[in-house]
């Protein structure tokens, strides 16, 4: 009997995959975009910065963050949190409604937290002065998640400066201070 692999049962060929481009109108093209994007709006950031990286890059960011397009970015203390959305400053994510909506809204933020512990019975005590911490880490969560999908347990990703700033400024550390990115335990090991 033979063996195929189920990817290559349900994986279809980059040429099937061409064929089928080829053969919508314009229209049918269009409206299968729109879904896609309603369905996962992050795809657009993917699309732009892939025709950004054949156009000539923008001019430097902010002074002291060369490394920042969008000009939205201030520096961060590690190499790995230095990292922006490499948008133009018109289409930087942390200017944009979605980005509003799914992670600086106190109220989605606070039912998410309610739903999220409910779900997972992690209802504790809050210490005084932690709802702007908690705040902070529902919206870093929310980003993640609307911009990569789930990743898994242990599995953590850098949010670009643009953006952790905006969720600090909305949701400010009476001290000012701040974690930074830690990376998952699992990152970490090493397997025998």
């Amino acid at each position: 009997e033979d063996y195929t692999p189920v990817s290559s049962q349900t994986q279809p060929s980059q040429s099937s995959l061409t064929r089928k481009k080829r053969d919508l109108s314009f229209e049918q093209l269009r409206s299968f975009t729109n879904d896609i994007l309603q369905w996962q709006p992050g795809l657009v950031f993917d699309v732009l910065a892939l025709r950004q990286n054949n156009a000539p890059p923008p001019s430097a960011g902010l002074p002291g963050v060369p490394w920042c397009t969008c000009q939205n970015c201030r520096d961060m203390p590690t190499d790995r949190e230095r990292k922006c959305c490499r948008q133009t400053p018109n289409n930087c994510i942390s200017n944009l409604p979605l980005f509003r909506d799914y992670c600086l809204d106190g109220g989605f933020l606070r039912i998410h937290r309610q739903y999220r512990e409910d779900v997972t019975a992690l209802g504790r005590a809050r210490e005084p002065g932690s709802e702007s911490r908690e705040f902070r880490y529902a919206a870093y969560r929310h980003y993640i998640y609307w911009q990569h999908g789930s990743l898994g347990a242990g599995n953590r990703l850098v949010i670009p400066s643009c953006c952790v700033c905006k969720i600090r400024d909305t949701f400010p550390d009476p001290q000012g201070q701040y974690t930074g990115f830690l990376p998952g335990l699992c990152h970490n090991l090493t397997f025998f």
